[in-house]
């Protein structure tokens, strides 16, 4: 444990500032190839980054090691109105772009131990609850405001062929996350906060955790692919500078996730998938608990079951294709939908957090060079999002309607070899 505190860290660096808001905060997909078809990867690994979809996938991609980094570049934007008691004291729109690229790597590496058995590790983030505001919002405070969050998993998979049709596998997510907060000074206070000093401007703080992957995929004929897989609750270390902010002192788990998949072969060159994911936002306290606990009940931020994000459960769904058009070129295509984690009624606070974003269409392509190595890229446009928050500001605090928008592109590129 003590060296992989060490590591992630170090990946955490790598990764820069983690801007990605696709399934909520989660990516649509992991692996530059799955990234091309709308994030699929249940029942169709393809890659050695195959267990942040499904653990079982590793032990059908052989020995592989694959390296691949992806642009993203979000545009984020709040806009209030009829704020302050009606006299419009805050209205207007607020670019939070004054940072806007990103770069977030990946890595797997895959060993075929013996025919029925599989030992690799795939590293891979999350993120998405980034806003980097050009100024202050005077409804949250009075410095630009804006977070910042990192998670990066690192997770080494062992996967077993129980026979020739079935595999199953089991990775243990070791997580680090890091993050910031700031321009929240109307909130750090000893009305709305159960440890003032501790809600923003504190720079960044990390936390550490651990949860547990598992997935089964069966092959039910030459053509029909299925799969499943289950992601616990990734119980992690609390953010001592911002316990003032974050539900239960500080605790920012990353939530549970399981999902369903199929691949078919349609013909010898097209392969189909799609996949069904579920991401439970709301078990998590600072994720999805309402801020109304604190503006209509008075129940402190940083508190037991205290205020938060009120972001919903959401459902992906991703449909993806593949076409091998020749020996040495693959081809890609995808789709993904996700539901609105955000209610029109909590865009309050989620002024920092406007992960809006619903409908994705992505492409993609593989080519196999001389040296028999593979050359990956991938291609997403999330469309534009609007979330309107009518009286999203309670009468007693001025009242006020709050509306997010979003869109975001990407692009990724992968190299990767069969060992």
């Amino acid at each position: 444990m003590k060296s992989s505190h060490k590591l992630l860290p170090l990946l955490a660096i790598l990764a820069a500032t983690n801007a990605q808001a696709t399934d909520g905060y989660f990516a649509h997909g992991y692996g530059v190839k799955s990234q091309g078809m709308g994030g699929v990867g249940i029942a169709l690994p393809q890659d050695a980054l195959a267990a942040a979809a499904n653990p079982a996938g590793m032990g059908l991609i052989g020995d592989r090691v694959d390296f691949g980094v992806t642009w993203f570049k979000p545009q984020r934007e709040s806009e209030l109105s009829n704020t302050a008691f009606g006299s419009k004291a805050f209205d207007g729109k607020y670019d939070a772009n004054d940072t806007e690229n990103f770069l977030i790597p990946e890595f797997g590496y895959n060993r075929q131990i013996n025919p029925d058995v599989t030992l690799g590790v795939s590293v891979y983030g999350n993120g998405g609850m980034n806003t980097d505001y050009k100024k202050a919002v005077p409804l949250l405070g009075n410095t630009s405001a804006g977070v910042d969050l990192i998670q990066v998993f690192v997770a080494p998979t062992a996967t077993w062929k129980i026979n020739d049709s079935n595999t199953i596998g089991v990775a243990v997510n070791l997580a680090y996350q890091r993050f910031e907060a700031k321009g929240l000074q109307n909130f750090d206070n000893a009305f709305f906060s159960e440890a003032p000093g501790k809600v923003t401007n504190n720079g960044h703080d990390s936390s550490y955790g651990a949860g547990v992957h598992i997935g089964w995929i069966g092959q039910l004929n030459d053509i029909v692919t299925l799969g499943a897989k289950y992601q616990s609750k990734t119980y992690m270390t609390k953010f001592d500078q911002y316990k003032g902010l974050f539900a239960e002192g500080g605790n920012f788990d990353i939530p549970e996730t399981y999902g369903l998949g199929v691949a078919i072969k349609a013909t010898s060159a097209l392969t189909l998938a799609a996949d069904v994911q579920r991401i439970n936002y709301s078990d998590v306290d600072a994720v999805g608990n309402s801020i109304n606990k604190l503006l209509l009940e008075g129940q402190q931020l940083g508190s037991k079951n205290g205020p938060g994000f009120a972001w919903k459960d959401v459902t992906a769904v991703k449909l993806g294709a593949s076409y091998a058009w020749n020996e040495n070129l693959t081809l890609r295509a995808g789709y993904n939908h996700t539901t609105q984690p955000i209610r029109s009624s909590e865009t309050l606070f989620n002024i920092l957090a406007p992960g809006v974003v619903q409908d994705h269409i992505t492409l993609g392509a593989s080519y196999i060079l001389p040296n028999k190595s593979e050359l990956s890229f991938a291609y997403m446009h999330a469309f534009e999002e609007k979330v309107r928050g009518t009286g999203a500001v309670p009468a007693g605090f001025g009242g006020g309607d709050v509306n997010l928008k979003m869109y975001q592109d990407s692009f990724g590129v992968a190299y990767g070899w069969k060992l």
